[in-house]
């Protein structure tokens, strides 16, 4: 399942964050319930959808806004997607405006003000004290700044499956003029 036609999404690119959360979660009483192996297989794609099948993108408009500071924050647990765990990615305003708002405008998207890094999978359903436990880690980190960064260009990704490991970066957006 999670498999389609060829998908292309206009992303945030994250660095490598992952390594920040595993000692803690393969400590965890869940850890034998997260796929470790496709969390390999991504570590190289992480990244936040700013918009699903944008249409024409202004590239001139988006490298005109210049560089942008991005912080992630962590750990979330949707209540859309049970099996996922994220981290959120909040935006540098300028004046009012956040940032990646404006890009999701900029390129015909739907401005949401939520920004998901999904970083791993569950293999199976926690049971009542594995969910306690991840409860307790989700407060822990929920406001913790993991990593802030300046991004200097967006990627156009393109992908065939849910978890995009058989997609990949198909053009490099500048956000620099």
């Amino acid at each position: 399942m999670g498999r389609h036609g060829k998908a292309l999404s206009l992303v945030l690119p994250v660095p490598d964050v992952g390594h920040l959360l595993e000692p803690e979660l393969k400590a965890a009483p869940f850890a034998s319930k997260i796929a470790w192996d496709i969390a390999e297989l991504r570590r190289g794609k992480l990244h936040a959808t700013l918009c699903g099948s944008p249409g024409t993108i202004d590239r001139a408009a988006l490298a005109a806004i210049g560089p942008i500071t991005v912080e992630v924050r962590g750990l979330f647990s949707g209540n859309i997607n049970h099996g996922r765990l994220y981290l959120r990615a909040y935006s540098e305003k300028r004046g009012s405006e956040n940032q990646l708002k404006r890009i999701q405008r900029l390129a015909g998207g739907r401005e949401t003000g939520l920004y998901l890094v999904g970083l791993h999978n569950f293999t199976d359903d926690l049971d009542a004290p594995e969910a306690a436990a991840l409860a307790a880690l989700i407060e822990r980190w929920w406001d913790w700044p993991i990593l802030r960064w300046q991004v200097d260009a967006l990627w156009l990704l393109a992908a065939w499956d849910d978890l995009v490991l058989d997609g990949g970066v198909e053009e490099t957006i500048s956000l620099v003029s």
